[in-house]
Formats: C-alpha cells, structure tokens, sequence
C-alpha cells in the first residue's frame, strides 16, 4: 500500500532501510526486540527492495522500517516509516478480547505515510522541479485575454473549468500578453488558453503548453477536453 501511494505521486525508486535498537536507549527486552526486528526483516525481504541496515537507528520503544526513495536527480529522501512496537502494549497492559475469548496482548505499529505532510510537499517541489503534473497543479490553467474586451470570454471558458474540477485562474493584470504567458510559463502551469477576436468570433482558443508547444484555433470544449483528460489520467505534459 505505501510503496503504491508513493508511486502515484511520481516516486518510484525506492530501498528500505531497517534500523535496529541502540544498545544504550531502549525499552523492553532484548527477545521482544528480535522477534520485532526480526518480523520487519522478513517483510521487507519479501517486497523485493534493497534492504539496507541502520544499526542503532531506532526509536526507543521498537524497531523502524523506513522508505527511503530517490528523486529525479538521485538524491534519497525518508518518505514513509513503519514502526513495530511490542513493547508499549506490555508496559501499558493493553489487552483485547481473542475470538476463543482470550485476553490478548496487542502489537502496536506506528506507521507514517508521508511523515510531515509539509516536507513531503517539498520533496514533491524537488522531484518535479516545481513543474508538476497538471493533476498536482495548484493552478492548472491559466486564462490570457489578448485586450481586456476578450476577459469576459475567458471568464465563462473558466467557468466551464471550474465546473470540471479545473483549477483555473484568469490573468486580468495590465500586463501585455507575451509577459502573461512568460509569467505563466515561469510558474510552470502546464496549460494556457488564450484569447482574442477570431478566438471569440470562432468559439476557440489558441491552446498552449508550458513547454512552449501551442495549438492555435482549438474549440473551446476540445480545450476543456484536453485538460480535464491530462487530469483524470494523471499524465506530465
């Protein structure tokens, strides 16, 4: 499950790292914490990954397997942890009721997704280099009138939008229209629709790419199209 989420976020190299008890800071028995580290080991053996130790890595209380995954330019990021914890359950008394109606001790896993979901948002910027699938956008389109008399234009070609789940902005700033489609392409939106008098005349858009590719006279809906597709099947433009 955690090397699928990762996955759909656009990471995909990853190794585990198993870290073990710190001789000097730990709780519980030393059988307790082989049998804990033990059950890591062989989990992770078995998803296949490269397993690579981290002698005295671990929390007090158990031993951690952590994710950690590469980026776009190879450096390695701890995403994901994954803790086994027998020892909290005996020292809090932690019981449950067994389907034979058994008291039984529980093991307690601490498990952390993405770990803070603010580092993890920065190791995405990182990856991704701030150009992020249009799925991932903050700002997935971006709106150019040619002359402020095309506004109202765009404005219900946004709407639209919006009403497909689009995240769309119009650029309504005194800016001439090659500085708002530099400034669009510096924030890296993946996709531009701009407009003026044919546009308007013709029911169309010039439809463009962040990479600087542009398709001039596309309808509206077939706009609308290609960017709601990008999105529903999550693909970098």
């Amino acid at each position: 499950f955690v090397l699928g989420l990762l996955n759909d976020y656009g990471l995909a190299d990853f190794y585990l790292e198993l870290s073990t008890r710190d001789e000097d800071k730990f709780v519980g028995s030393p059988e307790i914490w082989e049998e804990a580290t033990d059950t890591l080991e062989r989990v992770a053996t078995a998803s296949g990954l490269e397993l690579v130790p981290d002698p005295g890595g671990a929390a007090f209380y158990g031993p951690k397997i952590s994710v950690q995954a590469r980026d776009a330019i190879g450096r390695t990021w701890q995403i994901s942890t994954i803790q086994l914890d027998f020892n909290s359950p005996e020292r809090f008394e932690l019981e449950y009721t067994a389907s034979d109606g058994s008291r039984q001790r529980p093991v307690m896993i601490h498990r952390a997704l993405f770990g803070s979901i603010e580092r993890f948002l920065g190791v995405l910027t990182e990856h991704y280099a701030g150009a992020f699938p249009p799925w991932l956008a903050p700002v997935q389109v971006v709106a150019i009138p040619i002359a402020e008399r095309h506004e109202d234009y765009l404005v219900a070609l946004a709407a639209e939008l919006k009403r497909q789940g689009i995240r769309v902005e119009v650029d309504r700033s005194d800016d001439r229209m090659q500085k708002k489609i530099r400034n669009a392409q510096l924030a890296k939106v993946p996709f531009m629709v701009i407009a003026g008098d044919r546009d308007v005349d013709e029911g169309a858009v010039s439809f463009r790419y962040r990479s600087g590719e542009q398709d001039n006279g596309v309808p509206t809906d077939e706009a609308v199209r290609r960017v709601v597709d990008a999105v529903e099947r999550r693909v970098q433009v």
